[in-house]
């Protein structure tokens, strides 16, 4: 039977792992997707309209929000940042999984949206505070001075974990990685996610009817 996809939320503080998670998750089903943002940013030296972002000017964002078609949206440093829905759902309609890679913010606006019956929320937390400095400081991206701005800003992340349908502590990538698996796998089986499902029971029913007389 077909099934419908999944909008599948990664939420983490910086540095516990959900990027590289996200990453893994695609490799090993190459029909999930990643969820392209709209912005009203400009495009910088590279980026690509419909693949990086969907660029758009401020009026036609605006727009999109005041009808009811962004699945999420945010202000941040002078622009706006959104998820269209009519991607999203079609996707979803034609069994595709589409991935978001968000904070909790957006993550509450998804699941009040007119999609939320499809919201798979994943959190994933660090083994400990310690090991999410070190992680940072690892990676050597990052100043000093934004490491510490991270660091103060994970713990209001870390304190919306209990929203989400699923928590997972990265202390073992490849362990936390079995564990994301499973829950796809787990949630793609779920009566929303199969639309089939009731002409089947029915047909079942017509087929006990017969038997029967």
């Amino acid at each position: 039977m077909k099934r419908r996809g999944l909008l599948i939320i990664l939420s983490s503080p910086s540095g516990a792992g959900k990027s590289t998670l996200a990453h893994r998750l695609m490799d090993w089903d190459p029909t999930l997707s990643f969820s392209v943002s709209a912005t009203t940013r400009a495009p910088r030296d590279g980026e690509v309209d419909g693949v990086d972002y969907r660029f758009m000017d401020e009026a036609g964002f605006k727009r999109l929000v005041q009808d009811g078609e962004m699945l999420e949206h945010a202000h941040v440093f002078g622009n706006f940042y959104g998820s269209p829905e009519a991607p999203v759902r079609e996707a979803i309609e034609a069994g595709r999984d589409v991935l978001f890679d968000i904070d909790w913010q957006g993550a509450e606006q998804i699941k009040h949206s007119a999609l939320r019956d499809h919201v798979l929320s994943i959190f994933v937390l660090p083994p400990s505070i310690a090991e999410l400095r070190r992680r940072l400081v690892s990676r050597a991206k990052d100043t000093e001075d934004t490491i510490s701005k991270r660091m103060l800003k994970s713990w209001d992340e870390i304190s919306h974990w209990h929203g989400y349908d699923y928590v997972l502590v990265n202390d073992d990538l490849d362990t936390t990685f079995d564990k994301l698996k499973t829950i796809v796998e787990a949630e793609r089986l779920r009566q929303a996610q199969q639309p089939d499902l009731f002409p089947f029971i029915r047909s079942l029913q017509a087929e006990f009817d017969e038997e029967s007389t």
